[in-house]
């Protein structure tokens, strides 16, 4: 199947600036970067999905394992899942122990209902409008009956916004920012249950839209 024009670049630009990216979010979540309600949100979908023998959590689209390391420090089992073998590098010299695994959102290399839970800390917001069906339908794939999903992303009209450079380094990446809307009606039509949602304003100086959390189950 050729791979779409969104994912290579979006693969190329972590790639070429994942040293870059690691020195400005880091390798943890962190009151620098997530507001209190972001980490309040986080603390919750842990405390919302039960731990099972052999079913761990996801972080999907996991970057430098920010998410995966949390989900770890408050007694889950998790796994991080990412485009970007430069970004994956980066996780794993940071978070020893917690498995890393290469993988596209809607290709996620994970069985049938093997997840507990799954969390998308801003990692659908390179994908263009037209493709979150795709990307719904394949975390109803992999969440166990009954499963968590917490999903974060900038919201807007559905614009996309392009970047041609990173401090620096030339990259070809586009942001989208989605309608809340929109995201729930794809994760609704996957069969997920939208349980709750949450949207505030921008709030660090590196925002500069509001941030919306979906919290949905299988």
């Amino acid at each position: 199947m050729t791979e779409p024009d969104h994912v290579r670049t979006t693969r190329a630009a972590y790639d070429a600036t994942a040293d870059v990216y690691a020195s400005f979010v880091g390798t943890e979540i962190t009151a620098a970067i997530e507001a209190p309600l972001d980490r309040a949100l986080l603390a919750a979908f842990a405390e919302l999905v039960t731990p099972t023998e052999g079913r761990p959590v996801g972080d999907l689209g996991c970057g430098t394992g920010r998410v995966a390391a949390y989900l770890a420090g408050r007694g889950l089992e998790a796994i991080g899942v990412d485009l970007s073998p430069g970004m994956l590098a980066v996780a794993r010299r940071a978070h020893h122990g917690i498995p890393f695994r290469e993988g596209a959102l809607t290709d996620l290399p994970v069985a049938d209902g093997a997840l507990a839970g799954a969390v998308c800390w801003y990692s659908i917001i390179h994908t263009p409008p037209d493709g979150l069906d795709a990307i719904a339908a394949e975390l109803r794939r992999v969440l166990a009956a009954d499963g968590h999903l917490l999903v974060a992303f900038q919201a807007g009209r559905g614009e996309g916004q392009r970047r041609d450079e990173i401090q620096g380094r030339p990259v070809d990446l586009t942001r989208w920012l989605h309608r809340p809307d929109d995201v729930a009606r794809a994760l609704s039509s996957a069969g997920l249950r939208v349980e709750a949602q949450a949207t505030r304003a921008a709030a660090a100086s590196h925002e500069s839209t509001p941030q919306t959390f979906l919290f949905a189950r299988a």
